[in-house]
């Protein structure tokens, strides 16, 4: 369990210094867009009070409760799996992602309000309308890494 829980705290903790660092210190709250690759990569600024590419995004107040529950409800699930199962080193940083990712957007949902999302890629001319963060790609590779790795058990 110690593997899961650095990886928690590692992804959890670079989640929310990315997200004071763009949002506060480099202002994009207020700038709104910030160009770091021209073409490719921009920092655009967006809020998103739903789930994934903003889905579920209809702006009630009771959603965020919802999607604060839903989301502590996985990470004790996931947890529970852990100790129950007992998977391999990869296993365990996979779920430390999973759990990591979501508490770090939980943390958006009760300070903000929706969950801060930032990093824009961008390329070959179309313009990407969906922007994410490190808590968004912690979540996807952690579900990926326990969906398609083997689940073998520690001996």
């Amino acid at each position: 369990m110690r593997i899961v829980f650095w990886a928690t705290f590692w992804v959890f903790l670079a989640d929310q210094v990315t997200k004071y660092l763009v949002v506060h210190m480099m202002d994009l709250a207020h700038r709104q867009e910030i160009v770091l690759i021209d073409g490719y990569l921009r920092f655009r600024m967006a809020w998103n009070d739903g789930i994934n590419f903003g889905l579920f995004s209809d702006g009630a107040h009771w959603a965020r409760w919802v999607l604060i529950a839903l989301a502590l409800l996985i990470s004790v699930g996931v947890l529970w799996w852990v100790k129950r199962e007992m998977p391999r080193r990869a296993g365990l940083i996979a779920a430390g992602l999973v759990v990591g990712g979501a508490l770090g957007n939980v943390v958006d949902r009760l300070l903000y309000g929706a969950v801060a999302d930032f990093a824009n890629v961008t390329c070959c001319g179309i313009d990407n309308p969906y922007a994410f963060n490190i808590a968004d790609v912690a979540i996807f590779l952690g579900a990926a890494a326990l969906v398609f790795l083997p689940a073998e058990k520690e001996a």
